[in-house]
């Protein structure tokens, strides 16, 4: 246990040190090839690491009631001011669809009223953010893994990619709105979750309303909020960056297993 958590708080001390530069000099990270180097080498050795020792299924700790943080400090973007996210809150998000497309066999949306209809998990998990702070929540949603075996998947599928709505810088070409991309190995792992509730309460536009992914097993940046899209693929080169995520395109990691 101890070599868990020592590795554990190196990882996040790691990230948290890499994200205080990418917030003052992400464009200095990314266009430094000796860096880039090295930062790809240590995340597939962090990545085959991981995967080598730690079984697919083993769960992040999981907490108590008691052990609740008393405030949750939120995490990003807190308030998408797109005209049509604006127009959803005032709706209390009656119209919000969530899409399901790419190589699935059968591409779908569901409202939240649909997806609190279906089984659903709640965990009580820690969450570590790069900037060094961490705090303990209690999050319900629908196990992601449900909704893509619900959808099927076709053969050569690989990754996740999630479309949300927060627009963290103005481009031409959309690369400046918030998206994110996992495995399957990590979509389908039990606390992988869409959550839309948090501590016995929906989801707030701060936390990201009405619908966020929690993949537990990672450092803050990969729990995408404002989801409104996920697309099944086999890459994500061609997207953007190229490097899977919004802040991934900026300098961060891809793989950000804790």
């Amino acid at each position: 246990m101890s070599s868990i958590f020592t590795r554990r708080r190196f990882l996040i001390g790691s990230a948290a040190s890499l994200g205080a530069v990418g917030l003052t000099g992400c464009d200095d990270i990314s266009q430094n090839q000796h860096v880039q180097k090295v930062l790809a080498l240590a995340e597939r050795l962090t990545m085959g690491t991981q995967r080598l020792i730690v079984s697919p299924q083993t769960l992040a700790r999981e907490y108590t009631d008691a052990d609740i943080s008393p405030s949750f400090h939120p995490n990003g973007s807190i308030q998408p001011n797109s005209a049509e996210y604006v127009q959803m809150v005032e709706t209390k998000f009656a119209d919000w669809r969530l899409k399901i497309d790419g190589m699935v066999n059968r591409p779908m949306e569901f409202s939240l009223a649909d997806l609190k209809k279906l089984p659903s998990r709640t965990q009580i998990t820690r969450h570590d953010c790069v900037e060094g702070w961490s705090a303990i929540g209690k999050w319900q949603g629908v196990p992601l893994g449900l909704i893509l075996q619900t959808a099927g998947l076709k053969p050569g599928a690989r990754y996740a990619v999630f479309y949300c709505a927060d627009e963290l810088e103005q481009t031409l070409d959309g690369s400046g709105r918030y998206y994110e991309s996992i495995d399957l190995i990590d979509a389908f792992h039990p606390q992988s979750i869409l959550a839309y509730s948090l501590n016995g309460k929906d989801l707030e536009v701060e936390h990201g309303a009405p619908l966020r992914l929690r993949v537990e097993r990672h450092l803050g940046y990969k729990h995408a909020k404002y989801v409104m899209r996920i697309e099944i693929r086999d890459r994500f080169d061609d997207l953007w960056g190229g490097n899977g995520g919004f802040w991934e395109d900026r300098g961060y990691e891809w793989y950000a297993g804790i």
